[in-house]
């Protein structure tokens, strides 16, 4: 948003009726630079809030009529006589429209209350996620082309489309803004205040050409197109039905979508195309790097459709070669047959399940080889249980213990030798023999 360097209010001015602070604010708008547009979109908001307050005077307006205002918008919309009967929409877009238009009525009553200096904050409603861009598709560009009327017609539909101008700018222009030899376009009334030179192609040449040829009263400072937006918006509604679209989707500024996304499909710079389209913010012009949902559909099934059925099949690898093994280190091949025969006996085993062919020969013979009837009531090859006497002669015979060397020795006192085993025994024999 736009904030205005405006003069600021004149003394006592909060004294005065609502009505009047609200016509001083607006005519700093327009010395400040401001369009009528913008105008009428400020004296909108700020009526709005005046209407809910009554007969209040702004000097004393507090913080709780504020957010009361803004409650009161968000649950129940604005009134009816602000609506446009005419038009019936779902209630999520209604949901959406309201909050939308409830964000910029919140950034305008602030600006209006700094201005005056009142100590009120306007909290600023969070503005909506926008919609997918909406750009028209090029049959529905030929077909409102060949639903024209008259020159008027083709003139207003190639300047849209070939120089991405706004609605405002395009009623706006007059002839001496316009340069036939260089086909360049002077944009004196932007939308921020700042001019702009964009450029035109063949289409608008020859329209222009042939509207310059029937109108040749015109004068440099005549209006080129000589028409209000409200005749602009209803020459395209009127077009949009004989050409059989959606008159919702033929508005003038999804002709400025059309222009942004046909520049960049077409290789033009984001840069390029943010200067042409007078975006302050190149996060703007971003929005256009869309494509359309029909590109999109067209660019898959050429990039996807038969992509691997089309072409020949890749060439397998080659196998991978395995070294040699050295000599010392050759693998043992075990020489197993190709069959193995069945024993003659199979036929004769009773219940028991046929041979396995897949069996090694090393155990052919136990799984093939099922014990007689005689031998079920025996124990396997395995050991058998032993009776307790086998269990006692098997068990070997207890190690002798070995007597301690000294028995009851008497504790070794610090200082006296260590009892030698010789000399211990010839003490004892001699005190024997004594």
């Amino acid at each position: 948003m736009v904030r205005f360097e405006l003069d600021p209010p004149p003394p006592g001015i909060l004294e005065r009726s609502n009505d009047e602070i609200l016509e001083l604010f607006l005519e700093a708008l327009r010395a400040a630079g401001a369009s009528e547009k913008t105008v009428k979109a400020y004296r909108s908001a700020i009526t709005d809030f005046l209407e809910f307050i009554g007969d209040k005077p702004l000097r004393e307006v507090t913080q709780e009529d504020v957010l009361r205002w803004r409650a009161e918008r968000l649950r129940n919309g604005f009134p009816r006589k602000r609506r446009n009967r005419s038009k019936r929409l779902d209630p999520f877009e209604e949901r959406r429209l309201r909050q939308a238009t409830l964000h910029y009525y919140t950034l305008f009553l602030r600006g209006f209350f700094e201005w005056l200096g009142l100590p009120v904050k306007v909290p600023v409603v969070a503005k909506p996620r926008g919609r997918e861009v909406e750009a028209l598709t090029e049959e529905e560009i030929l077909r409102l082309l060949s639903a024209a009327r008259d020159t008027l017609d083709i003139l207003i539909l190639a300047l849209l489309l070939e120089t991405g101008l706004r609605a405002q700018e395009a009623i706006s222009l007059r002839l001496r803004d316009i340069d036939p030899v260089r086909r360049e376009i002077r944009v004196r009334n932007a939308k921020y205040g700042e001019e702009r030179t964009v450029f035109y192609g063949d289409l608008t040449a020859a329209a222009l050409a042939k509207w310059l040829e029937e109108n040749p009263h015109l004068g440099p400072d005549d209006p080129l197109l000589g028409i209000s937006y409200s005749g602009l918006y209803k020459r395209l509604k009127s077009l949009a039905r004989r050409a059989g679209i959606d008159p919702e989707k033929v508005r003038p500024h999804v002709l400025r979508h059309t222009f942004a996304t046909e520049a960049l499909k077409r290789g033009m710079s984001l840069p390029a195309v943010q200067r042409l389209l007078g975006h302050k913010d190149i996060k703007t012009t971003q929005i256009y790097l869309h494509l359309l949902r029909e590109d999109i559909r067209d660019q898959y099934m050429r990039a996807f459709t038969n992509q691997w059925v089309q072409q020949p099949p890749a060439t397998p690898p080659a196998p991978a070669v395995q070294a040699a093994w050295p000599p010392w280190q050759q693998p043992v091949q075990q020489p197993y047959p190709q069959q193995i025969q069945p024993v003659p006996q199979a036929q004769q085993l009773g219940p028991y399940p046929p041979p396995q062919y897949y069996q090694q020969p090393q155990w052919q013979q136990w799984s093939q080889q099922p014990p007689s009837p005689q031998q079920h009531h025996q124990w396997p090859a395995y050991p058998q249980p032993q009776t307790q006497q086998q269990q006692q002669l098997q068990q070997p015979a207890p190690v002798p213990q070995m007597q301690p060397f000294i028995q009851q020795q008497a504790p070794v006192q610090l200082g006296m030798p260590w009892p030698h085993p010789r000399r211990e025994a010839s003490t004892q024999t001699g005190e024997a023999q004594t």
